[in-house]
């Protein structure tokens, strides 16, 4: 049985036929979805389908493309909504300089309120990276020092030695279809190599299908293909591979065990 750790089951490409896409998910293995808000219109909707659907489960964040549009939202209602039973991690939040839709000072600033509330609520926090290792990883160590808190750096793809750093503060590193790419060899020699009992997979779906599914809409089901190229990359079964991933997800997100 397979966990994806990463969607987005109420965005466009899956919302439009989402009992479907669901269906199609049990079919291929998949026992477990996370339902990821990226924005506060969103919260409603991610939490509807959690408490509909027995196998899927929801986060409340503010994507960092997003901050800029959320300034009132603080820890405190971070910590509001995830009182929620459905609710089982923050986030997705973190830093993208690759696009800066936001300001940078208010991504940052938006990252630190959501680790805080992770620190409170003690459920792990998603974060999302992408060109900004250095303030990713500068902020992740400041906060531990303010207290213990744990998380997932999801959708990977940044370098060997950030994943090694991350892991150092105790976070899971996740997997997509990214890794099938043809050119993400730095992603796959990183992805051989990590500890099995820090690994995650997903699919960010509807984002980023894996091989075979290039160019289509991608959806929790194909979580099963990039766990057999996983497999594969690693000399690992299957089987090992979606047991151990399966067993880390329960214990980095205890609330939906």
């Amino acid at each position: 049985m397979l966990i994806d750790s990463h969607c987005h089951l109420n965005y466009k490409g899956l919302i439009e036929h989402q009992a479907d896409v669901l269906a199609r998910a049990r079919a291929r293995g998949v026992e477990t979805m996370l339902n990821i808000a990226t924005r506060e219109s969103e919260w409603d909707d991610v939490l509807d389908t959690a408490v509909r659907e027995p196998d899927v489960w929801a986060t409340v964040g503010i994507h960092p493309h997003e901050a800029d549009e959320h300034p009132h939202i603080d820890t405190a209602k971070l910590v509001a909504r995830a009182a929620h039973p459905r609710v089982v991690g923050i986030g997705e939040t973190g830093l993208d300089y690759y696009y800066d839709h936001s300001d940078r000072a208010r991504q940052q600033a938006s990252f630190r309120s959501h680790i805080a509330a992770s620190r409170d609520t003690g459920l792990p926090l998603v974060v999302h990276t992408r060109d900004a290792e250095a303030d990713t990883l500068a902020i992740m160590r400041d906060e531990m020092g303010k207290g213990a808190y744990g998380g997932v750096i999801h959708c990977f793809t940044a370098s060997g030695a950030f994943a090694d750093a991350a892991m150092e503060l105790g976070f899971y590193i996740s997997i997509s279809g990214i890794v099938t790419f043809r050119s993400a060899k730095d992603l796959q020699a990183t992805a051989a190599r990590l500890p099995l009992d820090h690994l995650l997979i997903e699919t960010d779906s509807p984002f980023l299908a894996p091989v075979p599914h290039r160019g289509k809409s991608c959806e929790p089901a194909f979580v099963a293909d990039t766990a057999k190229f996983l497999a594969e990359l690693r000399g690992e079964s299957v089987e090992t591979l979606a047991a151990a991933t399966s067993a880390n997800f329960r214990t980095l997100f205890a609330k939906a065990a």
